[in-house]
């Protein structure tokens, strides 16, 4: 028998429903884990009041409430919001929205719709990509923002920021030392969150480190390697110094090295690859998005986690019963 969601908030009180936010916190990086949903929030207040734009953090803050009660409302699978998985793409939108569109009391308007559509978006593209046994990771958040960032061109009463980059354009380096790099790093794994600040990107470690550190290890790996890549290739220091192309790498190693595949060398590799091959990505569609003036958001991630998920590669056939990506996504598929 189904649970009915409005009587699951009810029963669990005001304690119960703050757990679930703080779980959809967490599940941006496919953390179920209250704490480091709370510690995440803890560095996005961090990092939006050091950059002197505490809308990023109350809009956090909004899409995650919005979006999780959006669940309810909308009688959705009880074990879904329990898990936190109404609120993921919600807390993104909170994010995005307040760094590239002044906050006006429209934008805050568009927030709270943005972030509500997320929920029933996942719902619907989970339903389309099961077929494929994929599911939507953070698409949901991406395509609904696409779509209130184009609409702003048009409508004035949503106005875009001067950049559609994510960060000010003072005291951009042409080369990056020890710390520099450092920094850089740290900024990649903040900027999941559309936070520019190291200090934010340490938080975050701490954070996965307290739910799996696995998870930890392969976040500050992803953004390693997707800044590495991007040095080696040439791509704009500016962008590389400021974590952005740190943030979809450090997604995609989590998922491909903890998620969807049991952690072993191979799915190590192949989580290795798809890190470089999302930091491509990434230009690709800096490039292809840039004539229409908005951000990437996570797709780069979601595209190539898509790609690396697709061909169903047995990376474990040693142990089908436990180590083949299908029993790991038999988990996950319903829950993202």
């Amino acid at each position: 028998m189904k649970t009915d969601s409005m009587t699951t908030i009810f029963d669990r009180g005001v304690f119960g429903f703050l757990k679930i936010l703080m779980r959809g916190a967490g599940q941006v990086m496919f953390q179920r884990s209250a704490w480091t949903g709370l510690l995440f929030m803890v560095g996005i207040f961090w990092g939006a009041y050091a950059a002197g734009n505490g809308a990023v953090a109350w809009g956090a803050l909004l899409g995650l409430v919005v979006s999780t009660a959006t669940g309810f409302v909308l009688n959705l699978r009880a074990e879904d919001g329990e898990d936190g998985l109404w609120g993921f793409n919600g807390i993104l939108v909170g994010c995005a929205l307040p760094t590239l569109l002044h906050p006006t009391i429209w934008m805050w308007l568009a927030l709270m719709l943005c972030a509500a559509a997320t929920t029933w978006v996942r719902r619907g593209l989970n339903n389309i990509m099961r077929q494929w046994k994929i599911n939507s990771l953070t698409f949901p958040f991406v395509l609904c923002c696409w779509v209130f960032l184009l609409a702003a061109h048009d409508m004035d009463a949503l106005t875009s920021q001067a950049s559609i980059h994510h960060h000010a354009h003072h005291h951009l380096p042409h080369t990056l030392g020890v710390v520099g790099a450092i920094e850089c790093w740290l900024r990649g794994i903040a900027q999941v969150f559309l936070i520019d600040s190291w200090v934010t990107g340490v938080i975050f470690i701490i954070a996965l480190g307290v739910s799996n550190c696995r998870a930890a290890v392969w976040a500050s790996l992803g953004s390693a390697l997707g800044a590495a890549t991007a040095l080696v290739m040439g791509a704009p220091m500016s962008d590389i110094a400021h974590g952005l192309y740190g943030f979809s790498p450090t997604l995609t190693g989590i998922a491909l090295a903890t998620v969807f595949y049991r952690p072993e060398w191979r799915s190590a590799a192949w989580a290795t690859v798809g890190i470089i091959f999302t930091a491509f990505f990434q230009a690709a569609m800096n490039r292809a998005l840039a004539p229409l003036g908005i951000a990437t958001l996570t797709a780069p991630f979601c595209f190539t986690t898509w790609l690396f998920l697709l061909p169903m590669l047995r990376l474990n056939d040693d142990h089908p019963d436990h180590t083949s990506w299908h029993s790991s996504l038999k988990q996950h598929l319903s829950k993202r």
